[in-house]
Parts: C-alpha cells; sequence; structure tokens
C-alpha cells in the first residue's frame, strides 16, 4: 500500500482544541494551544478503512486540515511561519474514547492505534493558499456534520508552527493536524467518513473511509475498553443524548410528596440532618425534585482570584457540565454578603436542563432570575459579584450546603418549606411511606374539620385506626388513595 504522503515524517503533532465553535461545544476556551503526538504508523490513505477496536463502542471522527512541514523549522517567528508549510491537505483524527482513561494527556492508546490518522487525498501548495481563507468540511455517510473555515482559529497555523518550533524542530515532511471544529462525533463500522478542504479555487478532494469492526478481539493484557457518561459526552459531541441522570417514577413520586413530609419520614429513620437549613425559594408555588451536582466556594484571597476566579472558571465550568434532571447545589459558607448566581448563569442552567439550584449564599439579579422558570433557593439576595467574597474552586465533590452534607448523586427535593436531601437508596420506601403518612394526614384533616378533637387523632391512634381503614378503602374505590 503506496504511503499517503509518498515518506514517513518524523512525526505527527495534533492540536487539542483550536476552532471557536470546538470551544464553544467543549465550554472552554484555551489561552494557548495545547498538542498530542500521534505515531507515524497510524497514518493511511483514502480508501482504507478504520478499524474500531473490538469492545469499543466511541470510535469518534475529527475532520481536520493537515499542514505538511516543507522546510526546517526552529524558533521560527509567527509571521514566518506559513513560509514553512509545503502543502497543505485533509485529515480525519480518529480515536477511541473508551481507552482514554488508559493514556491521559497522551492519547497514545486512544489516538494511535494503526489507521487512525488517514490523511489525502490530494495535497494542496501552501504557496497558492491564504492560510485565514480555507474551509473544512466533513461528510458521514452523504450527510454534512462538520464546516467550518479557518478565519475562526483560535491559533493562526503560522503561531503554532512558531509556539511548537520554539523547543521542538519541525522537520520536511513532519504533519501538523490543527484541530476539529464543532460536529465531531461517534461513528460505528458501516458508516463512512469523508473530510475536504480547500479555498473555493482548489481543493484535496474528498478522504474517504469506510469503517469497519477489528477482526480480532483485543489482548487481554493492558488496559481495556471503558466508557461511562463523561466519555460517552465527550466523544459524541453536540449529538450526545444523556439518559436521564434519575428514573421517572422516582422522580414523580417524589414529585408529589411534600418536603415537610419526607424530613418527617428521614427524621424516623435517624437521619435529623438532612434539610438544607436558611434557604428560601424565589418561586415558592414550584415543585424541585433532581439530582445534586456540587459547587463549592472558598473565601476570597486576592492574589489567588486571579487564577482561580478568571475565565472558564469553577463556577462556569458547573454550569456547563449540568445534566438535564440534575440541581446545582452551591456550598458558599452560609455567606450572603455577595451574589453566587446571577440572570445569565441561570438562564444557562436552564437552557441545560437544570432542575433547579440550591444556594446557601446570596443571589443576584433576584427579579430576573425569578422570572425564570427554574427552582432556584437561596440563602438571601445582594448585588454584589461573587469577587467580593468568594472564590470558586471546584465541582463534582461532596459539599456542605446549608448546614447538610450534599454528595454529587443525592436527591434534592424542594418545596415552599425548603429542601432535603435524600439517599438514593433511601427513595422508594420513603416514597411508600410518605403516601401512606399524607394519605393518614388527609383523613386527620378531614375528621378535624369536622370537629373531632386531635386527642388520640393526631398522630393516628389505636382508637381510629378502624375508621380510617374503612376510609382509606373507600377512597381507594374512588381512585383517590392508592
Amino acid at each position: 500500500m503506496p504511503h499517503p504522503l509518498g515518506t514517513t515524517p518524523s512525526k505527527i503533532i495534533a492540536v487539542h482544541l483550536n476552532y471557536r465553535s470546538r470551544a464553544a461545544e467543549r465550554g472552554r476556551v484555551p489561552d494557548q494551544p495545547s498538542y498530542f503526538l500521534k505515531p507515524p504508523s497510524s497514518l493511511v490513505g483514502s480508501g482504507d478503512p478504520v478499524h474500531r477496536p473490538r469492545g469499543c463502542e466511541l470510535l469518534a471522527f475529527e475532520g481536520e486540515i493537515a499542514l505538511v512541514i516543507g522546510d526546517r523549522a526552529h524558533r521560527v517567528a509567527p509571521q514566518d511561519g506559513w513560509s514553512h508549510v509545503a502543502y497543505v491537505t485533509a485529515a480525519n483524527d480518529a480515536g477511541v474514547y473508551d481507552l482514554r482513561h488508559a493514556d491521559l494527556g497522551s492519547n497514545l492508546r486512544s489516538k494511535g492505534a494503526d489507521g487512525f490518522t488517514p490523511i489525502g487525498p490530494r495535497l494542496l501548495d501552501a504557496r497558492q493558499l491564504d492560510p485565514s481563507a480555507l474551509r473544512l468540511r466533513t461528510w458521514v455517510n452523504g450527510e454534512l456534520v462538520q464546516d467550518d473555515t479557518t478565519d475562526t482559529l483560535l491559533f493562526p497555523f503560522g503561531d503554532l508552527i512558531a509556539d511548537l518550533s520554539r523547543l521542538v524542530t519541525l522537520e520536511p515532511g513532519d504533519v501538523i493536524l490543527t484541530g476539529t471544529p464543532a460536529g465531531a462525533s461517534v461513528v460505528s463500522p458501516g458508516d463512512t467518513v469523508e473530510v475536504e478542504a480547500g479555498d473555493g479555487t482548489v481543493s484535496t478532494g474528498r478522504l474517504r473511509n469506510p469503517i469497519a469492526e477489528a477482526g480480532h478481539d483485543l489482548e487481554a493484557w493492558g488496559a481495556m475498553p471503558r466508557a461511562g457518561q463523561a466519555e460517552r459526552a465527550a466523544a459524541w459531541g453536540s449529538a450526545y443524548e444523556p439518559e436521564p441522570v434519575l428514573d421517572k417514577r422516582i422522580e414523580q413520586g417524589l414529585r408529589g410528596i411534600a418536603v415537610a413530609t419526607l424530613s418527617a419520614q428521614l427524621r424516623k429513620r435517624g437521619l435529623a440532618q438532612s434539610s438544607i437549613d436558611g434557604v428560601r425559594p424565589t418561586r415558592p408555588g414550584d415543585k424541585m425534585v433532581g439530582v445534586a451536582h456540587t459547587l463549592r466556594y472558598l473565601p476570597l484571597r486576592e492574589d489567588l482570584f486571579t487564577r482561580y476566579g478568571n475565565g472558564m472558571n469553577a463556577q462556569k465550568r458547573a454550569i456547563e457540565e449540568l445534566r438535564p434532571g440534575q440541581v446545582l447545589v452551591m456550598d458558599a459558607r452560609r455567606d450572603t454578603t455577595a451574589g453566587t448566581l446571577g440572570d445569565i448563569l441561570a438562564l444557562r442552567a436552564l437552557r441545560r436542563g437544570a432542575a433547579g439550584v440550591v444556594t446557601d449564599g446570596a443571589l443576584r439579579d433576584s427579579a430576573a432570575v425569578t422570572a425564570l422558570e427554574l427552582p432556584v433557593y437561596c440563602g438571601g439576595t445582594h448585588p454584589s459579584v461573587l469577587g467580593r467574597r468568594h472564590i470558586p474552586w471546584d465541582t463534582g465533590i461532596p459539599i456542605a450546603c446549608g448546614g447538610a452534607l450534599v454528595q454529587p448523586g443525592d436527591l434534592l427535593v424542594g418545596d415552599a418549606d425548603g429542601v432535603v436531601v435524600i439517599d438514593p437508596s433511601l427513595a422508594e420506601e420513603l416514597i411508600a411511606d410518605s403516601a401512606e403518612q399524607e394519605s393518614q394526614e388527609r383523613f386527620i384533616t378531614e375528621q378535624v374539620q369536622a370537629g373531632r378533637s386531635v386527642d388520640g387523632l393526631y398522630p393516628l391512634g389505636p382508637d381510629w385506626q378502624g375508621p380510617y381503614e374503612q376510609w382509606r378503602v373507600r377512597h381507594a374505590q374512588q381512585g383517590e388513595v392508592t
């Protein structure tokens, strides 16, 4: 099989994030480019199959523009970087996310497998091209899935070459994969991926590679494929449709129970510290049921805020990490002298499908947040930004919120009375016992309305058990009580 470049490069260097659309999709914008290496043995040409290892489900394509170095580059300036490029062609930076855990950072096994760097089919003379006016397109089974232009790059091609050549000498024939735009996703055996680059006048033609299943099992020695929720989300990209974080039956069951009832049932089980104290709803008529996603703030230290509080900080990451049905729970140490959430991030949480927000700190833009159809519980309101008192520090860890320990994955239920935290393993028995408690309380309420004394009636005593059972059967027959 002829080599797609005619000669073997000494190295293939790939850029992680470089298109604004991809950065927006990933929810982070890097300050500087970062890279990983792919072995030259991963190169194949147009028409060659890309084999998905057996046991893997997350083989992803990434249409990219590849630069082929012409003149040796060592410590070149950004304005001179492009002059060291001989050719431009199309590439597919393929990889399996199931093996990403094995070599975090290096991507060796996930992206370096034989055949995981298709390139071609034609080389375009870089001297005839404007590097800021190229268009990249990718098709899967004939459907256009990526379409972007190089005027949206975070790091122009000349800058990449200058940055790399500060420390790494680029030799003639070396290949730089310059990043993928939004739309990269997962493909399966039987699919076909095509990538094309050009400027409207000249084109690389379509780099065409069918996807096939490997013809052998992956040997058992070494790391084996592993795919969790995070890997699936990263691999599928914008096409990802996450599984519900909470079983619909559990959600509906909890939604029908008052927080006061749940609190009483938890107390019966010796769990008296399950209430998030000091928080009140912005919309008392709303009911909140969801799964906890946590964010922790630490006290302000001005010298650390610049490092941890700016850019895509933990607060913004927590918002962008939200999955439908999750409740963002924030530990602000009950300090309500600065805001921990404002209207823009609350709107983004709503668009991400959040089931609610709970903070034992303060809320900014409270009128605008209240207008959103999003249950929000806060310790108070304050006009200042979080930088007055807080540094957003980390996400996805156990936290203290309003005096309650909240772990990622805990269940949160809120109504006008407040919020309780529930271990998911208790949910089904709580729903059953709470339904019985509320049934008894409806019976007791009817008796009190009829003028009965609460003596022996509330809580339900033995003398009232018979009348209650008769009432329950009667109402069950009428479909009012289960």
